[in-house]
């Protein structure tokens, strides 16, 4: 299993300690224990700490702005430049790190389909960061191992700390794609999200070069192969429900949607794991044994218990597992086109109605938009709930402009004639703090209605303020809770704070430019 020299030699990774290739999950947990990387759980889970860096450093991102590529990427707070020689700089600086540091490498690849697949290695310095790579892409069999070829190259070293005045970067940490090289660095930060989001970064530029509209999403397939895709941001619920026991994962986050259908770009799922019960999520609660991975959960240093309602260290605990650990997975990891798409949002203010239906130019501006709500207490200085804007539900790793990928989109859902709804995760009956979160029994009822076509003939009517078509009625949800309004004490409050949400969504979606008049008039009226 060890590797052949040479093959780093390329990379200007010379005179290392040990290689490890392609260790298996075992073996790469009993590496990882003996360099004290982590301890074990009492469920078998291997559990760590990634110190200072507890999420993804967006501030740290960059894409090497060379001839090739500098007039295809949108330039600006979500891509930021590094210059060709600052990218050198540093990359000979982080090999130099590495000499005499043992490494271990995954030869892995994304994309499930066949047809769009890009083959990619990994090497880290840490062998439980190995582990979670191992987990969260796709795994070649033996035969496609003996003749593997990399396309790609992902090098993490959490102990490098870069300089920013030498580097040309902004911390200690960096996240750089070189697209022009074929090759991606991470330094400084431990936390393994920065990995499969630079994967996913990648798949953003490369599909859609082949008419494949890469999405944020999750997806799952019903008993009748009936496909459903479902998006949104942290903590909106897209995770948990698409792990539905009476349907079949395709994938929990990241999918790509060709001609012939939807595909899994991972062979993993990254699930937040703050608050998670038994009773609620059985199928997440269930696949966190032996073999994931799982990131900044308080553990009792005795029972090795893991305490998931004690978000001390972070609210962004995570756990890494196989696909293969949700009993229903689609372990292929592809099926056909779309029939139902849920846009998730997880409204704190309580004014969004829990479920609407959407027509394409409505789905295109809700899109564009991404809304969901951070809470007040979950960050420093939030008092307050705030609205949050993230471009196809995916923002920071979209390599290209928005409205490329909402394009595509669009004319996806209007040649399958595919069903779009907008489903609040979120508070009802007054925002955060007054009202309550919608239950998710009731969630999940609206949603399984969406997906066996019962809310396509009921009849529907237009919010005023949201411009959203709302079922008047919906299997085993009350009437009442369908329209917003109702939930509220004072209908005043109600459309005062209606109509400031309007107006938010209006004002980010004034940064687009070259946007068609009927998807503008499609958003909230402000």
């Amino acid at each position: 299993m060890q590797l052949d020299v040479s093959n780093l030699e390329e990379l200007g990774i010379t005179n290392t300690g040990k290689t490890y290739r392609n260790l298996p999950v075992p073996m790469l947990i009993e590496e990882a224990l003996k360099r004290q990387e982590g301890i074990l759980a009492a469920n078998g889970a291997f559990c760590t700490f990634t110190g200072k860096y507890t999420g993804r450093s967006p501030k740290d991102r960059f894409i090497v702005d060379t001839p090739e590529v500098h007039e295809e990427i949108a330039w600006g707070k979500v891509n930021i430049p590094l210059s060709p020689e600052n990218f050198n700089r540093l990359y000979h600086r982080l090999t130099a790190y590495l000499q005499k540091k043992d490494l271990f490498i995954f030869d892995g690849y994304a994309g499930s389909d066949p047809n769009y697949k890009v083959n990619i290695r990994v090497i880290n310095e840490l062998a439980y960061q190995n582990l979670f790579i191992h987990q969260l892409l796709r795994r070649p069999t033996p035969k496609e191992l003996d003749s593997f070829q990399p396309e790609y190259t992902l090098i993490c070293a959490p102990g490098f700390k870069c300089e920013p005045e030498i580097d040309g970067v902004n911390s200690e940490a960096a996240i750089v794609l070189n697209f022009t090289r074929k090759l991606i660095i991470i330094a400084g930060t431990s936390y393994c999200g920065e990995m499969k989001k630079s994967v996913f970064s990648l798949m953003n530029y490369l599909l859609p070069q082949r008419d494949v509209l890469p999405m944020h999403c999750s997806a799952n397939l019903g008993k009748n192969s009936d496909v459903a895709l479902f998006f949104g941001l942290s903590g909106t619920g897209k995770t948990t429900l698409s792990a539905d026991p009476d349907r079949y994962l395709i994938g929990d986050d990241e999918h790509g949607w060709s001609k012939e259908g939807v595909f899994n770009i991972e062979g993993g799922c990254y699930a937040k794991t703050i608050n998670l019960s038994a009773e609620k999520e059985p199928q997440i609660w269930q696949a966190i044994r032996f073999g994931t991975v799982v990131e900044n959960i308080v553990i009792d240093p005795e029972t090795r218990i893991l305490n998931y309602d004690d978000s001390s260290i972070t609210e962004n605990t995570r756990a890494g597992y196989p696909i293969d650990f949700i009993p229903n997975s689609v372990q292929r990891g592809t099926a056909g086109i779309p029939k139902t798409i849920i846009f998730l949002t997880a409204d704190a203010f309580g004014v969004l109605p829990p479920i609407s239906k959407l027509t394409k130019e409505q789905a295109m501006y809700h899109f564009l938009s991404g809304y969901t709500s951070k809470l007040a207490g979950t960050e420093r200085g939030i008092t307050e709930p705030q609205a949050t804007f993230s471009a196809c539900f995916g923002e920071p790793f979209l390599p290209y402009a928005p409205i490329k990928y909402a394009n595509m989109l669009g004319e996806k859902i209007e040649k399958h004639q595919v069903n779009v709804f907008l489903v609040n995760t979120g508070w009802t009956g007054g925002p955060y703090g007054v009202g309550k979160r919608i239950d998710l029994p009731l969630t999940r009822a609206m949603v399984k209605a969406a997906l066996n076509g019962e809310l396509d003939n009921v009849e529907y009517y237009l919010h005023p303020i949201f411009n959203l078509y709302i079922p008047k009625s919906c299997p085993h949800v009350p009437d009442e809770i369908l329209n917003p309004i109702n939930m509220w004490n004072d209908n005043t409050a109600y459309e005062k704070q209606a109509k400031e949400l309007a107006c938010k969504f209006a004002e980010n979606f004034a940064k687009f430019s070259n946007i068609p008049e009927e998807i503008k008039n499609a958003g909230p009226k402000c």
